[in-house]
């Protein structure tokens, strides 16, 4: 690693207790401010860089395309020489990755997708709209207009221009860019290491059987997923016994090797779980009570000089404030930038009258009627069922005290948006 550990700055406004609930806004705002780059970096191949951040920008040396080429394959002519009978000799063939000679007046090029354009060609016409005589000249059916068909130097990128930014996520797209250039590495930021901590004696690991009272503990993967889908290195740590010692011992085993430590439930005001004085004993707590439905009990705190967050224990309330609120905090502290996602807007395909003083978040599908997309629930609401959360598109964004009325629109984002 190159790059030194920055610390994370404390929050402007830190309380024991909520009085006041922080909207969605102002929660994402104070985890930007308090988010720095927590990683080194690394050179990659760009054959193992997908889902990796860049670490610096990178501009263009290469012109792409570098020299005019053909958009399909056809016949090349300088239109100007075209006869009126429009019949032409072919007088050479051009070949992707063949360099051409110079055309020859009132001549035809033979010429494939991708291949350069000769010097006096301004026109291809495609082959189907060309018919072929009998003594090897060609008779165009139309007359083509100037310069179709022609892809020209630096259409895609110039040289000199800024072909990516630090702090973006290396995708299909991008690593294509990249591969246009002949770059066969880049410097990208190592993943962050993130340790899921799960305690509660009445969880059982998946597999195992399951004792009078237990669950399964549903929480710790749903987040390795979502981690790793950001690109983060995830250590489930678990199940953790449900003492107090047992948890500090965890949590500050965590915090010595992670760069995040993460747990679910046992934050809360008046919770009896062991997290909160565990986290309050090893470094700095601070509760925050966030309008935002599912979820309101959201804690950021640190374990030494490790960041911590506590995320709600019920599982959709547990993924939903995940992805609106610490996915964007997440990337961050990996080198990513803010992507601050925009809601599209979408008809609601339902009505309600009753209103809830906290934005909801509502999991919903998106259907086809009547020629537009409507948002239509994907079931149950509750902060404790998960299978609408693998059943809907995203989610339908109603802001505080506000009735919903089927046809209006509302903002919509789907879960995707907050992972790329």
């Amino acid at each position: 690693m190159s790059e030194c550990i920055c610390d994370i700055e404390r929050p402007r406004q830190a309380s024991e207790k909520v009085k006041q609930l922080m909207s969605v806004e102002d929660a994402k705002s104070a985890l930007a401010d308090m988010a720095r780059i927590l990683v080194g970096r690394q050179q990659v191949l760009l054959a193992h860089c997908q889902g990796r951040i860049l670490a610096r920008d990178l501009y263009a040396a290469q012109t792409v395309p570098p020299h005019d080429n053909s958009a399909m394959d056809g016949y090349g002519l300088s239109l100007e020489d075209l006869p009126e009978n429009r019949v032409l000799s072919v007088a050479q063939r051009v070949p992707a990755g063949v360099f051409p000679a110079a055309h020859e007046k009132r001549t035809a090029v033979r010429i494939f997708t991708g291949a350069p354009i000769p010097a006096g060609v301004d026109t291809v016409i495609p082959q189907e709209q060309v018919n072929l005589l009998a003594d090897g000249r060609i008779e165009l059916q139309v007359v083509p207009k100037l310069g179709q068909n022609i892809r020209r130097a630096g259409e895609d990128i110039q040289a000199g221009t800024l072909l990516l930014a630090a702090g973006t996520r290396l995708e299909a797209a991008e690593i294509g860019l990249l591969a246009s250039q002949g770059i066969p590495k880049v410097e990208t930021f190592v993943p962050l290491r993130v340790a899921v901590v799960t305690t509660g004696d009445e969880l059982a690991k998946p597999g195992q059987p399951l004792g009078p009272g237990q669950i399964y503990d549903i929480n710790s993967f749903a987040l390795r997923g979502a981690l790793e889908r950001l690109g983060c290195q995830v250590t489930q740590i678990g199940l953790v016994a449900d003492t107090l010692s047992a948890t500090r011992e965890a949590l500050a085993q965590a915090a010595e090797s992670h760069d995040l430590v993460i747990t679910t439930g046992g934050v809360s005001v008046g919770d009896e779980d062991h997290v909160r004085a565990a986290v309050e004993v090893l470094g700095s707590l601070h509760l925050w009570g966030i309008a935002i439905k599912p979820g309101k009990p959201f804690a950021f705190g640190r374990i030494g000089q490790t960041p911590f967050l506590g995320l709600p224990g019920n599982p959709a309330a547990a993924l939903v404030t995940f992805e609106v609120l610490a996915a964007d905090f997440v990337r961050q502290l990996m080198g990513g930038r803010n992507r601050q996602v925009q809601p599209l807007h979408v008809p609601a395909g339902f009505s309600r009258a009753r209103t809830n003083p906290r934005q909801e978040y509502l999991r919903v599908v998106l259907r086809n009627g009547e020629g537009s997309l409507k948002a239509d629930l994907a079931g149950s609401q509750s902060s404790g069922v998960l299978s609408v959360a693998s059943r809907a598109d995203g989610y339908l964004i109603i802001p505080p005290h506000q009735p919903i009325t089927e046809g209006l629109d509302y903002g919509f984002v789907h879960r995707d948006q907050f992972y790329y």
